[in-house]
């Protein structure tokens, strides 16, 4: 690809805003962004691409959500699922998510990760967690009880380290533990221990000797207090972060990924899933509203992760997300727009690859039609002019 630049356009880079200026790649990488003295003002906008970083890719990607069910991926050949993983990783892209982290991938997600990445595919930055989980945990109530085909658990410190090494050998890029149940998984309750310390420790040291992070779901304080004390890297969802944890998530400076659409969407009925999933999400609903507003105002770092299956939260409606954010966190444009980028870049890993506008970076970027780091409102998929990810245009076009 020929090295190419965009003139004339407004550019926040992640962290700051340039009026006007002009940024310049060569293939995969960013090689120019400077500032200009434009003759009028610029009507075009560059951002970096947002950067999702709690994802689900291995469902339904066709169209009617009439056609997809809990059991679809159990019925559905590896063969076929893997066109539907990259279908919905695609579709990401193109609404300018640019990186996605699945939080539970396997060896689909992450031979969908390697086509990209050698170029094979055009499509996003992928990165896949394996998980480790217990027998009758959030991670493995999604199957039916009798099904025989089962994803991989581990039930003594011994069967975590073992299932940690068989992920890396995989090529896993970190590892995703569940320290509570869950809302969606079948007769299981929220509140639920999962897994003993022994066993979230064996995991974390294993994970960690092995350069791999690892995201702990939790949705109450005993699971985020235990999850912290054990040395996790993230934590998923946060329901109960009270401010009785608000000094560990600070001085360890660990990450959160709210998942606020979708818990609302589950709470409010908009999207059908039974009485007792519901009922879940109406409790974590509740909870979580009476802990974020207080842990954002002490300086917790939120992150854009929306849990986005393509299903109850579609692959472009992160933006949505963000802006839902900003008005629960009361946070400015900027600070909502860095968590989807610099600041998600940095919580996963990434942070001197991606989630900039600065040379050396990766070529990634949203061009839009607005200024969303003054009013986040323009963060909107209905204002996307194009996207260019890996140095590709894949969607819309330049403007000129």
């Amino acid at each position: 690809m020929p090295t190419t630049s965009l003139d004339r356009v407004a550019l926040w880079d992640g962290e700051h805003a340039l009026p006007a200026g002009r940024i310049s790649w060569d293939g995969d990488r960013i090689t120019e962004v400077v500032s200009e003295a434009p003759a009028e003002t610029p009507r075009y906008a560059v951002i970096p691409g947002l950067i999702d970083t709690h994802v689900h890719l291995g469902g339904y990607a066709g169209p009617g959500r009439e056609q997809w069910n809990s059991a679809w991926s159990l019925v559905t050949p590896d063969v076929e699922r893997v066109f539907h993983i990259a279908a919905q990783a695609q579709r990401a892209m193109r609404a300018g998510v640019t990186t996605v982290r699945d939080l539970a991938g396997d060896a689909l997600q992450l031979a969908v990760a390697r086509v990209f990445e050698d170029g094979v595919q055009v499509g996003p930055r992928v990165r896949v967690h394996g998980q480790v989980g217990m027998t009758a945990g959030h991670g493995d109530l999604f199957t039916p009880p009798h099904y025989p085909h089962r994803a991989p658990t581990a039930d003594s410190p011994d069967a975590c380290r073992r299932l940690v090494r068989e992920w890396a050998r995989q090529g896993a890029h970190g590892i995703k533990i569940y320290a509570s149940g869950g809302v969606l998984s079948m007769g299981d309750r929220v509140g639920w221990r999962n897994q003993t310390d022994d066993e979230i420790r064996a995991t974390v040291d294993e994970a960690h000797a092995l350069a791999m992070p690892v995201a702990a779901h939790s949705h109450d304080t005993v699971s985020a207090r235990r999850a912290l004390e054990l040395g996790v890297d993230s934590i998923e969802h946060g329901t109960g972060l009270d401010a009785s944890l608000w000094p560990i998530v600070l001085e360890r400076d660990i990450p959160v990924a709210p998942t606020l659409l979708i818990n609302d969407r589950l709470a409010d009925g908009t999207i059908d899933v039974g009485d007792e999933a519901r009922g879940k999400a109406q409790a974590v609903v509740e909870e979580r509203d009476a802990n974020f507003a207080g842990a954002s105002a002490a300086g917790v770092r939120f992150v854009l992760g929306t849990d986005a299956n393509g299903v109850m939260v579609a692959f472009g409606d992160q933006h949505e997300e963000v802006r839902l954010m900003a008005r629960s966190f009361g946070w400015d444009a900027q600070r909502a727009l860095a968590s989807a980028t610099s600041d998600a870049a940095r919580a996963i890993g990434m942070a001197d690859q991606i989630g900039r506008l600065a040379p050396g970076y990766g070529a990634d970027f949203v061009v839009l039609d607005g200024r969303p780091w003054e009013d986040i409102s323009h963060l909107d998929p209905a204002r996307i002019v194009a996207v260019v990810s890996r140095g590709r245009v894949v969607f819309g076009s330049l403007p000129r």
